[in-house]
Formats: C-alpha cells, structure tokens, sequence
C-alpha cells in the first residue's frame, strides 16, 4: 500500500532516480516515456518543484470532472510547480503509453516564456480536467516533443534554449487552441455543468442564513462543483462570455430585483438579506451592474 504522505520531488533528476530511469541529460529540462518508467514511488501523492506536461494513453475511466470515460485517444495535463498529484492506484496500468516532459522555472528564467507561462490557466487545472486530443493533434504533440528531445539531447550552443523555448510556446499555444475546441466539442458535459452551476447559485441566494454564510466566492462555487475555479471560468467564458465572478454578481443582481419588485423590504434589509455586511457596497454593485440605484429601479417596477 502506498503512503499517504504527499512526496516533493525537488529536482528533474529526483524524478528519474525515483521512477527507475537514468539521470537525465540536461538537468533543467527531461522528456520521459512512460512505458520505460520501472518504479511506481511508495506514495499517493507527489509535489513537483518544476512544470509537469503529460500526454497519456491507456488510462481506462480517467475521470474527467464528476464522469468517467473510457477513452483510448491520448490525454493531456499540465501541473505548474507545487501541485499534488495523486493516484489512487498502487500501480501503474499495464498498457500505458505517452511521455511525461519535466522543465523546470529555472530553465525559463529570462526568457520570454517566464511570465507568459502564468497566462496559460491550464497549468492551474485539475489532474482531471484534462485536455483530450485527436489522433491529428497527438501528432502535432509528439512532433514537437521529438524536436526538443533532439534539441537537449544533442550539443547544447547558445541557441539551444532558445529553440527549446519556442516549441514549449508552441506546444502551449496549441493546448490553449485545443482546450477551446474542447469546451465546445463537449458541449453535453459543459451544459450540465453550467446547470448544476445554475442550481447551486439558486439554492445559494435562496438560503435565509445568506447573511452569516456571506457571499459565495469564485473558490466556493468551483469547490461544489469538484472542479477547479481557473477550469470553471474558462469554460464560462467560452459558454457565456462572462468570468466566473460577472455569473455570480448576475444571479445576485436577479435575486435583488426580485425581492425589490415583490416585497416591502428596505435597500439595506435585502443588502442583508443576500450576504452584504454593508448596504452601500450592495448599493453600488446594484448600479454598477444596471445603471440604476435599487430604489430608482423600485420605482420604475412600481
């Protein structure tokens, strides 16, 4: 049985000694096939100190959000240093195929990669929202993997980085465009997570404890629906072409107009009512969002 205590793996050539590989040739930067790996770690759960992407075939019912799939096509993940993988297997499957590509910060250091990195959300994502990909884009994939094995596998010049730099930017832009196409190829699964979004926030607003729970944050909402908040708000963006929070502040802006069109309440009781521990600060969201004071909108209801 493997222990529950989360392992980190500090450096790329920690990685290789605890998989049962050879040290690798460049110390900042590895691409692994994971059919050769030889030892599965003594540990559920590993925390990287460096970037993981993974591209994966074989692993029967990945779960992805609340569903499972059986799905042979390869998978793709991309974890950002300080993540916990875990697994509930205590050994990998016997038919597993793909790579698994190590880099870390250091290597991108003064480059143009560095703070570009942190815009591609997907390295915030949950293991199981992964990105699936088509034979045609496994290809794409895989050429670009083979060009940075032969890059820091052969003499390594002034250049090197920076070819290597520009495939890991390609590679990146490719999953943004993938990951795109998968919101809406997905479009069942995508919808009922928007309704279950919808159902939440409903059940939410409609709560008489609002006030002593307060307002519920992007980290709550994506927490209910067991996914992750940077996956929920691109996947709204793309559904609805609102942020996460802008889906929020809308259900709480339909929840006050009701309650300023059917009862008796005052402004600063319906501001309590729904979270708000100030009624200036419910006051000025309600105009910012409909360009009318509560109690200007009020009197042209009535």
């Amino acid at each position: 049985m493997a222990n529950s205590v989360p392992y980190r793996i500090k450096s790329i050539t920690d990685a290789h000694r605890l998989a049962g590989l050879e040290k690798p040739n460049h110390p900042l930067i590895s691409i692994v096939d994971v059919s050769q790996i030889k030892n599965r770690p003594e540990v559920n759960a590993v925390i990287f100190d460096f970037y993981v992407v993974s591209l994966k075939k074989g692993c029967n019912n990945l779960l992805y959000g609340q569903q499972k799939y059986d799905f042979d096509e390869g998978s793709m993940a991309f974890m950002s240093p300080g993540q916990i993988l875990c697994s509930e297997e205590d050994e990998l499957p016997p038919n597993l195929q793909g790579w698994m590509m190590f880099v870390h910060p250091d290597f991108l250091w003064n480059t143009s990669l560095a703070k570009k990195i942190k815009q591609y959300d997907y390295f915030d994502y949950s293991a199981n929202e992964a990105l699936f990909v088509s034979d045609k884009e496994e290809t794409m994939m895989n050429a670009i993997i083979e060009n940075i094995r032969q890059e820091y596998n052969a003499n390594i010049d002034k250049f090197s980085q920076d070819v290597i730099i520009a495939q890991l930017e390609l590679m990146f832009t490719y999953a943004q465009r993938f990951y795109e196409r998968q919101f809406i190829t997905r479009k069942i699964t995508s919808h009922k997570l928007l309704e279950r979004l919808e159902d939440i926030l409903k059940d939410y607003f409609n709560n008489e404890d609002l006030l002593s729970k307060g307002l519920p944050t992007v980290h709550n909402v994506a927490d209910n629906l067991n996914i992750s908040s940077k996956y929920l708000g691109t996947l709204l963006k793309q559904l609805t072409g609102q942020t996460t929070q802008q889906h929020i502040h809308e259900k709480l802006i339909d929840k006050a107009k009701e309650k300023l069109s059917t009862t008796e309440l005052s402004v600063s009781e319906i501001a309590y009512e729904l979270g708000f521990e100030h009624s200036q600060s419910f006051s000025k969201l309600f105009k910012t969002k409909t360009k009318q004071s509560p109690l200007e909108f009020r009197a042209g209801f009535n």
